[in-house]
């Protein structure tokens, strides 16, 4: 299993006094690994070190009218930040490397970045909105930012060997340090002010979207909570619905559900102060051998 997640669902209970910001806060967090499991397990062990200590961080949000543009180039500055202490750690192997995925909320803001395949989804009055990009060499854009930096796409991957255009560590195709390589560990963003009109926000690796549309993974978490109104449940059904779908990769999924009861049609966000609520957050991890037992299990008519 490669996979790793964050999930702070009271940013501002998390980090004390380091700084004031808007209420409700959250920061949520996905790392699909590859080369083996270290470098995004030591992502996830610093990424509130890069984003909100080793980064220009705001302090006090409150008091800046600008603390969206603030927030966003502080994490933009924590993305290579982290990248290069991957390079720097002595124990990480140069041939590991993660993708990221991050999601802020402040507020009625959401503010995403991401690196990599993993994908946030935000479900809008049962409409399926794409908070991220996947970065892959089909990607036309990403394509040509690889040639453009002397790199190539061969039967799908960067180089012949990495599927993803952007991920932190994998020095070994970066090096060396200062070039300018195909490979980036910059984010791209995304941003949304939330209105009663949306309802939850679908964080998934690559597992998930090798297999199903973003409108289908709405479909399966709204008929979910339609029907129990359980967002770990849902979390359940995206990855037994990927199962069915034949994937093949490990799966991490969170859901982070806005509204304070679910009536089978739309959402009905709580409000205090004008802003939205987070009412509850769910993640469920599964490693291929774990799929792998399951798909047996279900096969051999144990599933219930």
């Amino acid at each position: 299993m490669e996979d790793e997640h964050i999930r702070i669902d009271d940013l501002s209970s998390h980090l004390g006094s380091l700084l004031r910001c808007p209420t409700p806060s959250a920061f949520y967090g996905v790392f699909d690994g590859h080369g083996g499991p270290d470098a995004a397990a030591y992502i996830k062990k610093h990424a509130i070190r890069f984003l909100f200590k080793d980064a220009n961080y705001p302090r006090a949000l409150e008091a800046d009218n600008n603390f969206v543009e603030s927030v966003e180039n502080s994490v933009r500055e924590a993305f290579p930040l982290a990248d290069l202490a991957l390079a720097e750690d002595s124990i990480i192997s140069s041939s590991s490397g993660t993708t990221a995925l991050t999601a802020l909320v402040f507020g009625r803001l959401l503010l995403v970045a991401n690196a990599g395949d993993c994908r946030a989804v935000l479900c809008r009055k049962g409409e399926a909105v794409d908070m991220s990009q996947d970065h892959r060499p089909v990607y036309a854009a990403e394509r040509q930012r690889i040639e453009q930096l002397g790199g190539f796409v061969d039967d799908g991957y960067l180089n012949g060997v990495l599927s993803i255009t952007r991920a932190l560590g994998d020095w070994d195709l970066k090096m060396p340090r200062g070039s300018p390589s195909p490979l980036i560990a910059e984010p791209e963003f995304r941003q949304a002010m939330l209105t009663e009109d949306d309802e939850f926000l679908i964080i998934g690796c690559d597992g998930i979207w090798d297999v199903m549309s973003s409108q289908h993974a709405v479909r399966v978490v709204r008929r979910g909570l339609r029907q129990q109104d359980n967002p770990e449940q849902c979390a359940r059904d995206l990855v037994m619905e990927a199962l069915r779908l034949n994937t093949v990769d490990n799966l991490t999924v969170i859901v982070v559900c806005f509204s304070d009861e679910y009536d089978g049609s739309s959402a009905s966000p709580c409000h205090e102060r004008g802003q939205q609520q987070l009412r509850t957050r769910c993640c469920k991890s599964w490693s291929v051998e774990a799929l792998c037992n399951l798909r047996s299990l279900l096969d051999n008519g144990g599933g219930n």
